[in-house]
């Protein structure tokens, strides 16, 4: 038999990454064998076809982990990676039923580009922590010309207010790619963060595309496709799990 916390369970059944599984069980929306759940309830199951516990989301019984799966996708502008079931730009719409995934890491809805979607819970956490200092690359197109000072201070650390907040990004590589783009590498994935420290210099991203993810490149898979990660990707990927 094996036991699990609650939010570490459900990230290995794939429902959400563990933070967001945290929040679900936080708004009493997870219950075990009919009582609502908290966060130090401990899951059993005695193997991946005979669970030992009633686990469900939303009154909804969520089924044993399934094998880990690990697919890129390229994100259109217009979709949203919220997984809401009402709304019809959610990326929910364009997954399949099973094996159920989520991304593992957002781009917000006005944005494009790579997206990793697994159920690997234990990998979506690493890679949206901050404290891991995971790279992930973008190529942004802003609404004007810019400087070397502009590069200069996106390089070094924005500062800006967020959530009444003042905000200090960390220092990063930022490379001029013509007279109004340029490619960023963050190692922090603050809320809109590029957006914000463009707009808090005088400038409006009109384009902005994450084209890898650590060592893991966009290429050229085309939008609203996906495929899953070979040999070499996973075995990158994999790897940061620790």
């Amino acid at each position: 038999m094996t036991q699990y916390r609650l939010a570490h369970y459900l990230a290995l059944c794939g429902v959400a990454s563990r933070r967001q599984a945290a929040r679900f069980i936080e708004a009493q929306r997870v219950s075990i064998n009919g009582k609502i759940a908290g966060h130090s309830d401990i899951v059993c199951i005695e193997s991946q076809v005979k669970m030992l516990d009633d686990i469900r989301l939303d009154d909804v019984v969520i089924s044993p982990p399934e094998p880990k799966v690990y697919w890129l996708y390229h994100k259109p502008v217009g979709i949203d990676c919220r997984l809401l079931a009402d709304d019809p730009a959610s990326l929910l719409h364009h997954l399949p039923a099973s094996p159920r995934v989520f991304p593992a890491g957002r781009l917000d809805k006005d944005s494009r580009g790579l997206l990793l979607l697994t159920n690997d819970g234990q990998l979506s956490q690493r890679l949206m922590h901050p404290d891991f200092h995971h790279t992930k690359t973008y190529l942004v197109e802003v609404d004007k010309p810019f400087d070397e000072r502009f590069l200069n201070i996106m390089s070094s650390g924005v500062s800006y207010q967020q959530a009444k907040q003042k905000v200090t990004t960390r220092a990063c590589r930022v490379t001029r790619m013509n007279e109004a783009q340029f490619e960023i590498v963050l190692t922090q994935g603050l809320n809109r963060q590029i957006r914000r420290m463009c707009l808090a210099l005088g400038y409006r991203v009109i384009d902005l595309q994450r084209t890898a993810i650590g060592r893991v490149t966009l290429g050229d898979l085309a939008e609203t496709k996906r495929r899953p990660l070979v040999a070499a990707e996973l075995t990158e990927l994999t790897a940061l799990r620790g």
